[in-house]
């Protein structure tokens, strides 16, 4: 149930087009639908602006699947996060209207009713290519809450010369998100050169001493540029949220 369609539902009742009964027949799933092993939420994008969102880890193909079609059945989007090619293909047979991305390791299908825009652009810059599935995975959700966003990739202080080529796109952003693994070093220096909220994202790509990421997020953590926020580890779907919801303010 997304604040248009409530909207919808009490002006038909106002108007008289729509009886009492059938209006409670529409709404009588809030604030949530109990499947037995999942509670659906249809309350969440009228208190937060974001609908229910699937994490596909640890779920069978099957619940996914009855998830996703109560969303559906309710008009909202779809967004099934962290999934296995395997278990993707397997929901996508059963919802053929879902759009699998398997750079981002995730499917969806857009809300009927398109979400508000931002006041600027959200730029996702990636660190290397091993760090793209997490850098997509926070481009697509923030796109999926109507937010325009540019990606400049492989950009890592490997290369540093590939980051200031992209100088003029880094100060136009309004928000930018910025996606590392290995030391972690790309946010610190974003961070110095734009004055601009800034979301910094460790990914567990690295060697031995990386720790599967620890290295990189404790480098975050510790980045001596101001003003850096930092998301857990892999967890480009947090730092999506966070950039739209920080854009559309």
């Amino acid at each position: 149930m997304t604040p248009d369609r409530l909207r919808q539902i009490l002006e038909q009742v106002a108007q008289g087009a729509l009886d009492a009964p059938a209006a409670f027949e529409l709404v009588k799933q809030l604030p949530f639908e109990d499947l037995g092993f999942a509670k659906v939420d249809h309350h969440r994008a009228l208190r937060s602006g974001l609908p229910e969102v699937v994490l596909g880890t640890g779920k069978t193909a099957e619940q996914i699947i009855a998830i996703a079609r109560r969303l559906l059945h309710s008009a909202q989007g779809v967004l099934i996060t962290r999934l296995t090619a395997d278990v993707a293909a397997a929901v996508v047979a059963a919802i053929p209207e879902l759009h699998w991305v398997a750079d981002a390791r995730l499917a969806y299908l857009r809300a009927p009713t398109p979400p508000p825009g931002g006041r600027g652009t959200i730029l996702v810059a990636a660190a290397g290519t091993a760090d793209l599935p997490v850098a997509e995975e926070a481009a697509i959700t923030a796109e999926l809450m109507g937010q325009p966003v540019e990606r400049i990739y492989d950009v890592g202080v490997a290369g540093i010369h590939r980051l200031f080529a992209h100088r003029e796109r880094l100060t136009a952003a309004s928000v930018i998100v910025v996606v590392a693994g290995m030391e972690g070093a790309l946010p610190s220096v974003v961070g110095g050169l734009v004055d601009k909220p800034l979301i910094a994202v460790p990914t567990s790509i690295g060697y031995g001493a990386s720790f599967g990421g620890l290295a990189a997020l404790l480098a975050m953590l510790n980045s001596c540029a101001a003003g850096i926020t930092v998301v857990n580890i892999d967890n480009g779907f947090g730092a999506g949220v966070a950039a739209a919801l920080i854009n559309r303010s």
